[in-house]
């Protein structure tokens, strides 16, 4: 499975001082749902290694509906990397707006910790092919910086 979304509602126990969902609580839900997007694609235990270019473009206010959505966009030897967005909106008005995203990297690991081969992914459609090169150009632009795992 090279993509999976959650969905579920933005409970009151997530506030933050300002009333909204907290964003740690965000980085949380985004964490989950890559680690069910590389561990579906891998078959096998995967850790978070890398999480860049995270970008908050507005709030989720309490009693949202949310979704995480987790999708694969290039793999490495032993590592995924991972496009996720979040949306939310009020349910009586039934449109979804983007709230957050980020890239995020896991890399498969055996029992010890040690990296482990993942499967190539290759994208089939322009968007898939898309999401591949910017993902890539990241991950370039992150090892040339000296931030990435």
């Amino acid at each position: 499975m090279s993509s999976i979304t959650l969905r579920f509602l933005a409970e009151p126990s997530t506030v933050n001082f300002g009333g909204k969902v907290h964003g740690g609580t965000v980085m949380k839900w985004i964490d989950e749902a890559g680690y069910a997007c590389a561990t579906s694609w891998a078959k096998r235990y995967c850790v978070t290694a890398f999480i860049g270019s995270i970008r908050f473009h507005r709030p989720i206010m309490i009693g949202d509906l949310v979704e995480v959505e987790a999708r694969l966009a290039y793999t490495g030897n032993t590592s995924m990397n991972i496009s996720v967005e979040v949306r939310s909106g009020d349910m009586k008005g039934g449109s979804m707006e983007k709230t957050t995203e980020c890239l995020i990297v896991f890399v498969s690991v055996d029992s010890h910790g040690r990296p482990l081969p993942v499967v190539p992914y290759v994208p089939g459609t322009p968007g898939e092919m898309a999401l591949a090169e910017r993902a890539k150009a990241h991950l370039d632009a992150s090892r040339a910086a000296g931030t990435s795992a």
